[in-house]
């Protein structure tokens, strides 16, 4: 029974993000950016709970790639599409760059698969993160344009299948010196919100991306010293 767990908060993953899909097509911005925060949350108790249960599977990887197919690739992408639209009604061709996002995703997720390096830092920014980046943007406290979200639309694009180093938020014991950066991305993002309210939730990936490329610097000098 409990190596289904993980498969089922995979599902529930797949689920919202499909309703997360329907409401952003809708036009339901504000709906569609509550099921992407829902689908985050199950995206990390899947993985959890097989760590937990000590139930992963080569199937379960599979089904979750699959399902973050759709709730962090295919949503953002349908979002940036009418969030565009949105901000410049008479452009009939140019939102359709949103669309970048879904391909990028899948690339994305597909070399993830592959590369078995990837357990505990990630290269490239993950789709989860990528999808709270792009789908936060109205809770920015100054004004968007078109060109702007484009040019968002392109620079996530590019940061899916980089080779950044990007901190995974998994923790083998809870030493600070071991997971110093790791503190100081919680920290930072806590104080955003306290801060800043929903206002900083835009903020919190760009935050998550600096902090990782610092311990990527600092791990590079650190090996260069040793």
């Amino acid at each position: 029974m409990k190596k289904h767990i993980p498969n089922f908060l995979t599902c529930l993953n797949l689920v919202f993000g499909t309703l997360g899909c329907i409401s952003m097509a809708n036009g339901e911005l504000d709906l569609g950016i509550m099921y992407v925060g829902i689908s985050a949350v199950f995206d990390f108790l899947d993985g959890f709970a097989a760590r937990m249960l000590n139930v992963r599977s080569e199937i379960g990887k599979q089904l979750d790639s699959l399902a973050d197919m759709v709730s962090f690739g295919v949503l953002p992408s349908i979002f940036m599409v009418n969030y565009i639209f949105q901000l410049q009604p008479g452009w009939d061709q140019l939102p359709y760059i949103g669309l970048l996002i879904a391909p990028f995703s899948a690339i994305r997720l597909a070399i993830f698969n592959l590369d078995e390096s990837q357990s505990y830092s990630f290269k490239g920014l993950p789709t989860p993160a990528n999808a709270i980046m792009i789908t936060t943007l109205p809770y920015l406290t100054f004004e968007m344009n078109v060109v702007s979200a484009s040019i968002i639309t392109i620079v996530s694009a590019f940061l899916l299948v980089s080779k950044v180093k990007i901190t995974a938020l998994k923790f083998q014991s809870l030493s600070l010196k071991e997971n110093f950066f790791k503190y100081l991305i919680l920290l930072t993002s806590i104080i955003w919100i306290a801060v800043l309210g929903i206002n900083g939730l835009p903020f919190l990936i760009p935050n998550y991306i600096i902090i990782s490329i610092l311990d990527n610097l600092f791990s590079k000098k650190e090996n260069v010293i040793h």
